[in-house]
């Protein structure tokens, strides 16, 4: 089994979305551990705050099948692709690890640049999985952020409860 870690954004009614959403993802991967939730402005657009964490969890899928759930996910919970990047939306799934695959593909790329560039998709990773190797910079996480350019994007922890009520044993 393959560890696997995603990246969950929200900046419309967050905390709700991404409780939904964990939920949705609890269902069909099981067990979740998360990080922290981080608040931070909107980046490249002006809207809302957004809610970020980082969880991971174990599964035998590929990372196109995972990909693909995900995006499915996001739908299930009211996101809507527009033309632009930068948007807001209800909830952002993205899958940032797959154990210490490298993949650059048209459909996907692994570990995913967000990791290097966003403090709200490095802060919680750091925070959740400290001593884990970023397989290109061969960093761990934590020593990523001690020298990340923090001051040029704000973050901050928040205390929402987002925890997924368990899922009933069939």
């Amino acid at each position: 089994m393959a560890i696997i870690y995603l990246s969950v954004g929200s900046n419309v009614e967050p905390a709700r979305h991404i409780k939904a959403g964990l939920q949705t993802l609890q269902q069909h991967y099981g067990e979740l551990q998360l990080s922290a939730v981080y608040e931070s402005p909107a980046v490249g657009f002006d809207g809302d705050n957004f809610y970020n964490l980082v969880l991971s969890f174990y599964s035998d899928e590929k990372p196109l099948t995972i990909a693909d759930n995900l995006r499915r996910i996001e739908e299930q919970h009211g996101r809507v692709r527009g033309s632009q990047r930068f948007d807001s939306r209800t909830i952002d799934l993205d899958l940032i690890l797959y154990d210490d695959m490298i993949l650059n593909s048209a459909k996907l790329n692994l570990p995913r640049d967000e990791i290097l560039k966003y403090a709200f998709v490095l802060a919680p990773l750091a925070e959740l999985a400290p001593e884990l190797i970023h397989p290109v910079t061969e960093k761990t996480y934590r020593e990523l952020w001690e020298n990340f350019a923090k001051p040029e994007q704000s973050i901050w922890k928040i205390a929402v409860d987002l925890a997924p009520s368990p899922v009933p044993n069939p």
